[in-house]
């Protein structure tokens, strides 16, 4: 039995209905059955042995059948125990009785010799080759069932911390800080998927809350108010006809709803108004709602990213990087961090000098430098050489300096993230890009990935298709049309192009766009978490984040709105999301080379609208200084951090095999849309079979089969210890 098909064809085999089979565990359900139905081929869990250092690739050391056949043999010779056969045969054995296996072994590792070869088999049971056939089945089952997505209300805010309870039944629950502000009765929601249902609307300083009271189980829309885009005003006075008068809310998280209010309870106005005022606080000169919570957690999220701390961790200061605080009261760039990392022989009027040539003051700073060869990734804004092409010597010193810090390679790289039409366009405003001949050894290379308003307009467009019902016929010519994963796809491979400089060329790059604050952010994080397995661990992540897009200037507070009734800005645009999709494209591809899952990448988006946390508020670290975002807000990372198996990925293997450098696939035939969140409003689009569910109670048995074999090493340690001790028994005289 070939090692590499063994989780595959133990998930496909049908298992015979006998003793030992119950039909009353849901993944045997024959009506579920047809969601299981893909083939694992080539694909398998890394044992922790070493790979080829340019993808993410292992193969199981040991076959399922061995394992089985090894443990039947031990239970049989040193047990005595008569185990049925259709648990240890490969041929029956399958998901429905994984749990079953796995209690079963449990109570039998106590008992086994994990150190001795089995005399039938040759084989030796070890803990490496338990956890195999486990990782190998929860491998398949998340190729079929999107082993990571939750379950989803198609209307509801998922909240890990639960609010307070209500003090009557139509009340809504209430966060700390939060409270009511407004109550509609008689209002009809208008579900485009289950039909009207009718209830009471009620409106806090933080969320639209509401509830039927016409079902036997209440239908429950609770959408915090941040994610509110727009509301209108549907039908006047003169309206005719059931639920044509009341109020559509646009929301910026794929959905809209609808309310029919009754006409003669007057009732609309009081909630428009209040909507209005909560949903774009700014506007109203009132705060967010971020400033009013209150609620308090174990975990302290503003200390996750310490600047100093990371740069230790990447070796730096070291002989050709330095460490400057000449930012320290944000006079050189208002939008950049107090604490950068330049090269050491870069003085502070050099910094300066540079400062004045690039847009926006932001120079080029280290955001990432390779342990070994000391390539380095660097970011930076456009330099501002306009139409006359303008040099700065100060500035093409600077940039040999980084060339030079990096003596594996005498080349740079300059990534330009706009196409080049765009950048030569740029050069009417002042801007441009660098000049290969002023700038020696330096190769310059546009990564064609379009502006803020082609982003915004093409996720329009996706919206569209995706709520509130989805065309069959036209669904695939529909996503082609948004161009949405075209542009995914181009971050994608432009990302993947930098990794292959730093890691194969083991060249320096450098990279930029026009202000150095939207796709540059996506082409620094991207390659440092393809690069850096540290990046890839739950509070990883958070520094990458806080590092790469928050004190280095993303403009949140511009691109998402919050706060603020101008829906229609120019400046807002999906950035931030399509580098949340990036990663998500990454992980379907490694999904044992990340500590989170994709609920956590959901919970981070859903966040980055509801202003509940302080996390992405404002546009620089300047601007959250002088509003006291650290000490007036809670941070997102609390939240997730005292809550962290939520969001852990069961796949994750922690091994050697995380060391490697990923490199995905960016092909529009590898490239999917992520239904888990852009769908996930529509029933239809959720998994049926209650996967994620199923795989962390796996995942809890797999911990308990490990702590189960830790304890048996021990003891099968502390009794050789004891064997040594005790000195041989000399032999008796034999007398003729």
């Amino acid at each position: 039995m070939d090692s590499r098909k063994g989780s595959s064809e133990l998930l496909n085999s049908e298992v015979p209905r006998s003793k030992h089979a119950t039909s009353s565990d849901s993944l045997a359900s024959d009506s579920k059955s047809s969601s299981l139905n893909s083939k694992l081929g080539q694909e398998s869990v890394s044992s922790g042995k070493a790979s080829p250092p340019k993808s993410y690739t292992s193969a199981s050391s040991t076959s399922t059948e061995n394992v089985v056949s090894a443990l039947e043999s031990k239970v049989k010779g040193k047990v005595g125990i008569q185990v049925p056969p259709l648990l240890l045969n490969p041929i029956f054995f399958s998901v429905t009785f994984l749990s079953k296996a796995l209690n079963l072994s449990l109570s039998l590792v106590t008992v086994l010799h994990f150190s001795e070869p089995d005399k039938t088999t040759g084989h030796t049971i070890t803990l490496d080759a338990l956890i195999i056939v486990l990782m190998e089945i929860l491998l398949e089952l998340n190729k079929r069932q999107h082993v990571m997505s939750p379950p989803y209300t198609p209307c509801s805010q998922a909240n890990v911390s639960e609010p307070g309870p209500p003090s009557r039944p139509d009340d809504p629950p209430l966060l700390p800080g939060e409270k009511v502000q407004g109550v509609a009765r008689e209002v009809t929601y208008l579900c485009p998927y289950s039909g009207p249902a009718r209830g009471v609307l009620s409106v806090t300083n933080y969320k639209l809350h509401f509830r039927s009271m016409d079902r036997d189980t209440p239908y429950v829309v609770d959408v915090p108010l941040g994610v509110v885009s727009r509301i209108e005003k549907v039908g006047g006075a003169s309206s005719r006809g059931e639920n044509s008068y009341g109020i559509e809310v646009f929301c910026k998280d794929m959905r809209n709803l609808r309310f029919a209010h009754k006409q003669e309870n007057h009732s609309r106005r009081n909630v428009f108004e209040k909507l209005q005022q909560y949903a774009f606080p700014l506007s109203h000169k009132l705060p967010l709602f971020a400033f009013e919570y209150t609620e308090s957690f174990s975990e302290n999220g503003w200390t996750v990213h310490e600047p100093m701390a990371e740069l230790k961790r990447m070796g730096v200061p070291n002989d050709m990087w330095k460490i400057s605080k000449l930012n320290e009261d944000y006079e050189v760039c208002d939008t950049y961090p107090t604490v950068w990392a330049v090269p050491a022989q870069a003085s502070d009027d050099d910094l300066r000098a540079v400062a004045a040539f690039r847009s926006r003051g932001r120079i080029p700073v280290l955001s990432w430098i390779h342990p070994e060869s000391q390539a380095t990734i660097t970011r930076c804004s456009q330099p501002l050489v306009g139409v006359s092409g303008k040099r700065c010597r100060e500035d093409e010193r600077y940039i040999q300096l980084i060339m030079d810090a990096n003596a594996q390679s005498h080349k740079l790289f300059i990534m330009d993230a706009r196409p080049s039409a765009n950048a030569i366009a740029n050069k009417a405003k002042g801007g441009g890009y660098e000049s290969e001949d002023a700038y020696q050894n330096a190769e310059l290379v546009f990564l064609d990935i379009h502006n803020i308003h082609v982003m915004r307009e093409s996720l329009r467009k996706l919206k569209e298709l995706c709520f509130p019902n989805i065309e069959e016929t036209r669904w695939l010519s529909g996503v082609e049309s948004t161009y949405w994963l075209k542009h995914i796809k181009c971050i994608l491979a432009a990302a993947v192009r930098i990794v292959y400089k730093v890691e194969n060329h083991k060249t320096s790059v450098l990279v930029h766009c026009s202000d150095g604050w939207d796709r540059t952010a996506q082409m620094t994080a991207l390659p440092m978490l393809m690069l850096d397995p540290y990046y890839r661990t739950i509070k990883g992540f958070e520094v990458l984040i806080e590092k790469e897009w928050l004190s280095y200037g993303h403009k949140f507070q511009h691109r998402i709105g919050h706060g603020d009734e101008h829906h229609s800005d120019a400046d807002r645009s999906p950035v931030f999301l399509q580098f949340i999709d990036c990663v998500w494209q990454i992980t379907t591809q490694f999904p044992n080379a990340f500590e989170f899952n994709d609920y956590f990448l959901i919970t981070i988006l859903d966040h980055l609208y509801s202003c509940r946390f302080g996390t992405f508020l404002c546009n620089s670290d300047r601007e959250r200084v002088l509003e006291g975002v650290k000490q007036q807000t809670v941070s997102l990372w609390s939240y997730i951090n005292t809550n962290m198996d939520e969001y852990r990925n069961p796949l994750y293997w922690s091994g050697n095999g995380q060391q490697h450098v990923l490199v995905p696939v960016a092909s529009m035939r590898h490239i999917t849309l992520w239904k888990g969140h852009y769908c996930r409003w529509n029933p239809s689009m959720r998994p049926q079979d209650p996967v994620f569910q199923r795989a962390r109670e796996l995942l809890a048995l797999k911990e308990q089969l490990e702590r189960k074999v830790e304890e048996c090493r021990r003891e099968q340690q502390a009794r050789a210890a004891r064997n040594m001790a005790t000195p041989p028994r000399l032999a008796s005289p034999i007398h003729n």
